[in-house]
């Protein structure tokens, strides 16, 4: 079965470094910069769009091409697949530890410098994180094979234009390669990512400007996480909802709406939010309150200047779609192959699927007498936050036996 296929919404949280003076004086001793070595001033590549997220192909070490998420949120170039080390054949690596939000024991990483080709764009002694074990599960949540996230060294490299209506990045050396259309957005960066200001109405809260990281790694659409040295509140309908997956596992907390998100002069209406639980200590976030995601960055094309610091953003065809969460209370797992299999891995309690007997490791066949082979993971998103109401097929196998399921979807939020 093809590997494409997961229905949940992938958040690439962002992952702090627990030994970050080491990191800081790792990087400060390595030329980091891509540059163009073949006489060339700029490049347009095509990228995969997965639940939002930007994946392209990279080359490290001479070897590949490795899929990666090109990600915002990141900082240094983390390798997930833990298989990666070895066969890179890394120069001296070093032990390290490393933190997500709410972990502060770490996990097992190590720390060495690679050599990163992204198109024709080079660069030597990249820092680079591999994780020593399996914790980050990117693969089987995003439905293809995923190597890790590179942010930082390519944007602070170029001139990059993100346009996600065409699925195209192009990045110029020379900023006269990129017109610069759009509206100017500036930002700080803050441990070498990029901070700006946005607007909210939240019922019970009113109207707050807050600080939000920017996100293109993480296909949520916004995540309120702190406000005035508290948790940030909760309007007063929401629902409870496993937010993603982390170095610590699965990240959980609330999902609601906010009545209104600004970004510049674009206004967008009745916008979901997730309000995750952990210890709000742990996001060493120098005034942080938000993560801006990427179901809202990509209803924008957008040019990232981090020289200036500044963004310039121009709404596509994606900008007036509603904001819809899963009717369905299906989270999916896939599992590579040949064959592939697509697993149910959790059922949200007294969701519709939850309410027609689906289960925790059903494997589903086909959705409205389709074979999963014939779906994309979009399709899937598509196909189970359709319309409230809408009635489902869905077949699995359980027990060896084929089962077949009416799902009933229902807007819960």
């Amino acid at each position: 079965m093809n590997n494409g296929k997961s229905n949940i919404h992938l958040k690439i949280l962002c992952i702090f470094i627990a030994c970050s003076s080491i990191i800081a004086s790792f990087e400060k001793a390595l030329a980091q910069d891509f540059k163009f070595n073949n006489g060339r001033k700029a490049q347009s590549i095509p990228f995969s769009l997965t639940k939002n997220l930007i994946i392209i192909p990279i080359y490290i070490n001479e070897k590949g091409p490795f899929d990666f998420i090109l990600d915002t949120g990141v900082n240094p170039m983390i390798v997930t697949d833990s298989t990666l080390k070895e066969s890179l054949k890394v120069p001296f690596p070093r032990a390290i530890k490393i933190s997500g939000y709410g972990n502060f024991e770490g996990v097992d990483a190590f720390l060495g410098a690679t050599a990163v080709k992204i198109g024709d764009a080079e660069a030597e002694n990249i820092p680079t994180v591999f994780l020593k074990d399996d914790v980050l599960p990117i693969s089987g949540f995003a439905g293809r094979k995923i190597y890790g996230l590179i942010g930082y060294n390519f944007f602070n490299s170029f001139l990059v234009k993100v346009d996600y209506t065409n699925k195209s990045l192009r990045f110029a050396s020379h900023p006269k390669k990129i017109k610069l259309k759009g509206e100017k957005i500036p930002f700080e960066l803050i441990e070498n990512k990029p901070y700006i200001s946005l607007t909210i109405e939240q019922e019970g809260l009113g109207t707050k400007t807050i600080k939000a990281l920017v996100d293109c790694g993480a296909s949520h659409a916004i995540s309120l996480e702190a406000l005035e040295g508290k948790s940030f509140p909760k309007p007063q309908f929401t629902m409870n909802a496993n937010l993603g997956n982390g170095l610590t596992g699965q990240v959980n907390g609330h999902i609601g709406r906010i009545s209104y998100l600004k970004i510049g002069n674009y206004l967008l209406d009745d916008v979901i939010s997730n309000y995750p639980e952990y210890n709000i200590d742990s996001l060493m976030n120098k005034g942080r309150n938000a993560n801006l995601g990427a179901e809202i960055l990509s209803r924008f094309n957008t040019i990232y200047d981090y020289q200036n610091r500044l963004m310039y953003i121009k709404k596509n065809e994606k900008f007036n779609r509603d904001f819809e969460h899963d009717m369905s209370g299906i989270e999916l797992y896939t599992e590579a192959g040949p064959p592939s299999r697509t697993i149910i891995n959790k059922i949200e309690p007294q969701s519709p699927a939850d309410l027609v007997g689906l289960k925790v490791g059903d494997e589903i066949i086909s959705i409205n007498f389709k074979k999963i082979d014939d779906y994309t993971l979009d399709d899937i998103g598509a196909a189970f936050k359709a319309k409230n109401g809408y009635s489902i097929v869905v077949e699995v196998w359980r027990n060896k036996s084929t089962l077949i399921k009416l799902l009933k979807l229902k807007k819960r939020i």
